[in-house]
Parts: C-alpha cells; sequence; structure tokens
C-alpha cells in the first residue's frame, strides 16, 4: 500500500475533524476579512495551534491580494500549498555509522517506534544495535527486546536501575566492536522530576559525543498525536534539552487531531519524519508533507 492510501485511511479522523471545521467556510462566496477569519478560527480548532493558524492566514491574505484571487476553491488551493511549505522539510540521507538517541515522555509509543525503525532499517540491510538505556520503567528493556527479537537485531541492556550513560556506552563500543552500521538508542520518559530527566539524556548525549567519533548522531523525540496540543508542549521542552533533528509522530490513527502536525514542525521548524499509522511492524512509514495535506484537505 502506497503513502498516500495509507495516510488517508489513517487521518479518517483527522479528515472529518478538518471537513466540518472547515468545510462551511469554503462554501462563502465571497473572499472578506469574515472568511478569513472564520478560516483561522477552523485550523485553530483543528489543533493546528494560534500561531501557525494566524502565520497560515496572514501569508494566504498576501498571496490572495497579491494574485486577485476571488473562488474559494483557488483561495483553498493557495492554502495546501502554505500549509505544505511549513511541513515540506528536505531531509538528508543519514551517513552510516549513526547513532539515534529517542526521547519522548512514557506512553508516547516510543519503545514500539524504536522497534518498528529497528525492523524498517534491518530490511534495508543495516546492522542495527539498540541500546535498552531506559532502565526506570518497569519491564522497559524487556518490551525492547521483545521488539528486538521480533525485528531479529542486537540488544544491549543492563539490570534495571543501572546508569543509562552506562548502557550506551556499552552499546557504542559493541557496535564499534562488531562494525555495526546503526545504534538506536532508547531513553526514559519520565524520572522524579523535569530536570532530573533531562539531565540524564545530557549525560547519554555526553557519552555519545565522547564515545561515537565518526558516527552521524541524531536526536529523535517520538510524540502521540492524540494529545494535540500538549505535544508542542513536550517537542519545545526536549528541544530545548538535547536539540531535535527530527519527530516521529505516533497513534496518527487514531487521531482527530492531526492538524497538531502542523503546530509542532511550524514552531519549532523541526521536521517530522515518520508517522505512525497502525499497530503492525511495518506501520512506522515516512511522512509526506504533500499527501498529508492533501488526506486531510480533499
Amino acid at each position: 500500500m502506497g503513502f498516500f492510501k495509507k495516510i488517508y485511511e489513517g487521518l479518517s479522523k483527522t479528515r472529518e475533524s478538518f471537513s466540518r471545521k472547515i468545510f462551511s467556510v469554503f462554501n462563502s462566496k465571497v473572499i472578506n476579512d469574515d472568511f478569513f477569519d472564520e478560516l483561522e478560527f477552523a485550523l485553530i480548532s483543528a489543533d493546528i495551534g494560534a500561531t501557525v493558524s494566524a502565520q497560515i492566514i496572514e501569508e494566504l491574505k498576501e498571496t490572495v491580494f497579491e494574485k486577485r484571487i476571488k473562488s474559494a476553491d483557488e483561495v483553498k488551493s493557495e492554502l495546501k500549498d502554505i500549509m505544505i511549505g511549513y511541513l515540506d522539510y528536505e531531509i538528508p540521507e543519514i551517513e552510516y555509522p549513526a547513532v539515534i538517541m529517542i526521547s519522548g515522555v512514557n506512553g508516547a509509543g516510543k519503545t514500539t517506534a524504536i522497534g518498528k525503525l529497528a525492523n524498517r532499517y534491518k530490511k534495508e540491510g543495516k546492522s542495527v544495535v539498540l541500546a535498552a538505556a531506559d532502565t526506570f520503567r518497569a519491564a522497559a528493556s524487556e518490551q525492547l527486546g521483545i521488539w528486538a527479537e521480533r525485528a531479529g537485531v542486537r540488544i544491549v541492556r543492563h539490570a534495571e536501575g543501572a546508569d543509562p550513560a552506562a548502557v550506551v556506552y556499552d552499546a557504542l563500543q559493541s557496535a564499534k566492536a562488531k562494525g555495526a552500521d546503526l545504534v538506536i538508542v532508547d531513553t526514559a520518559g519520565r524520572l522524579q522530576n523535569k530536570k532530573n530527566l533531562m539531565e540524564e539524556l545530557k549525560k547519554i548525549t555526553r557519552v555519545i559525543d565522547r564515545e561515537a567519533e565518526g558516527f552521524t548522531v541524531l536526536n529523535y523525540i517520538v510524540v502521540d498525536a492524540t494529545v494535540g496540543q500538549n505535544a508542542v508542549s513536550q517537542v519545545e521542552v526536549f528541544d530545548e534539552a538535547v536539540t531535535l533533528d527530527g519527530i516521529i509522530l505516533t497513534k496518527l490513527d487514531g487521531t482527530a487531531k492531526g492538524g497538531v502536525v502542523l503546530a509542532i514542525s511550524g514552531e519549532r521548524e523541526i521536521p517530522v519524519l515518520h508517522v505512525g499509522i497502525g499497530e503492525g511492524i511495518d506501520d512506522l512509514i515516512d511522512f509526506d508533507a504533500k499527501d498529508f495535506v492533501n488526506a486531510i484537505l480533499d
């Protein structure tokens, strides 16, 4: 199944939500200030967020004025182009060997996303090592071990409560010794407080910086699409701690709040790389801005 069909089916709840909010706006026969006010309200209501919605509407007004657009259909076409512009980042190819550190709060689907990523890279012929550095959550390494077995990749783990940075150190030494292409690091999603969690992530980052010479180092965050605007706050906090390179958005098929993709990517200017649109091991797919926007607005 191609991306568009998968994303179209996976975005059914979001598309229905958008349709209810935006359909009546584009039925308007007159393109005036009231039209744009109603459209901005519809975008905000669709979880795009106030900041990005206002920016989109401002750009749309300028385009409509410059091109002297009079029909709602033409406005909709321009709206699509602007929304795509907020999401369409050029994603460079990963150069190997590489380390990907995966952050995110508990419950976002982080471990599952890591397992699906590992499966994907293994199918591409890469040698993958998983580092079970979430040592604070009971059974976290066991869950990651199940995914490692399903994907057919190696895992490095210590006892529960062990130093996460030590797990990462051992995983990197193992990867270097055996010539692995990729190390994917699972990290804790919650400690005693936010400060402790961020300090732990920074400690892991220091170990990676020191021990992964010659590796491409990337920081991804896994975010649950069903939490809506809370996802924007999560990305902001983690980005300030570790400087994020990309976003993996899970549970997109289970929410009417898919507009949050625009809020996240637009506010923080971080690309959405992959989206989860199902429970299967192959249901983490590459994000495509054009197909996403067409799937929610058509």
